[in-house]
């Protein structure tokens, strides 16, 4: 396991204090998962451990997903996708902890923190645990429209049990703890929406992700439209067998095709 596996390795730590927390809850220990979890002893240490972690794993993901294009695009990827997590973390959290307070909670700010970064290591362990899938259809051949909507669905499905995970744990703090009030268990949903909707648009900004075989290296591209017109029109490639990359189709004059809609994880 990860743990023992981390706990083998040693650590700059004194007696491996960093490594004696458990990252993951199941259906057996979760009630236990979020006593040590909440538990403000050795908290800020909890958050490096969740937070290096949730890093490596992102990193790992996005390698997996820039691969498709070129070594410098899976490099360039694994680093903006540990990056993406950051800043809608640092653009939300903040919102969310000062409505809460004035709620009635009374978890305190590194509670708040370790119960989020729980939820998003989660996210990003789910996502690891696709990259043989993903592995899978790249060596396949998969298309191109294919792949981007693929790793959409891999974020959905992964932001599904995090979220899930952290919803848990407030209800926990609520109903057992007694020091989280009911109607920010409602809240948070909320901002699950609100938090969704930064983490598309820092996307946008950060693409390519996947990257464009027919195009060369980029950091950064600037496209015209929108991430949910561009899902649309990548569903709309897929099911004509569109297959071939921008570069292959007729450039217009003055203006864009449709197809200039750049993905979520665009070329």
């Amino acid at each position: 396991m990860l743990y023992h596996l981390l706990q083998k390795s040693g650590g700059y730590m004194k007696n491996n204090r960093l490594l004696t927390f458990e990252f993951f809850p199941s259906f057996q220990n979760k009630d236990e998962y979020f006593e040590k979890l909440i538990n403000e002893k050795d908290i800020f240490l909890k958050i490096l451990s969740l937070y290096f972690l949730l890093n490596l794993f992102s990193f790992l993901y996005g390698m997996a997903m820039g691969s498709y294009h070129s070594f410098a695009q899976a490099v360039s990827a694994g680093i903006k996708i540990p990056v993406l997590f950051s800043l809608s973390l640092v653009v939300c959290l903040p919102a969310f902890f000062i409505i809460q307070y004035t709620l009635g909670s009374r978890l305190k700010l590194f509670q708040m923190i370790v119960i989020i970064c729980s939820g998003f290591t989660l996210i990003t362990a789910i996502m690891v645990a696709f990259i043989p899938i993903v592995v899978f259809f790249l060596l396949t051949g998969g298309n191109y429209y294919f792949l981007q909507l693929l790793h959409i669905i891999i974020f959905l499905i992964a932001g599904f049990f995090g979220m899930r995970l952290i919803v848990d744990a407030l209800k926990y703090a609520c109903e057992i703890k007694g020091v989280y009030p009911k109607i920010g268990v409602e809240v948070f949903k909320f901002w699950v929406v609100i938090l969704g909707i930064v983490g598309i648009q820092l996307a946008w900004n950060l693409r390519p992700f996947t990257g464009d075989q027919g195009k060369p290296f980029a950091l950064f591209r600037h496209y015209e439209g929108n991430f949910y017109a561009a899902v649309i029109y990548s569903f709309n490639q897929l099911l004509s067998g569109n297959s071939q990359t921008e570069k292959s189709k007729p450039e217009l004059p003055k203006e864009r095709t449709p197809g200039d809609t750049s993905m979520f994880f665009n070329r």
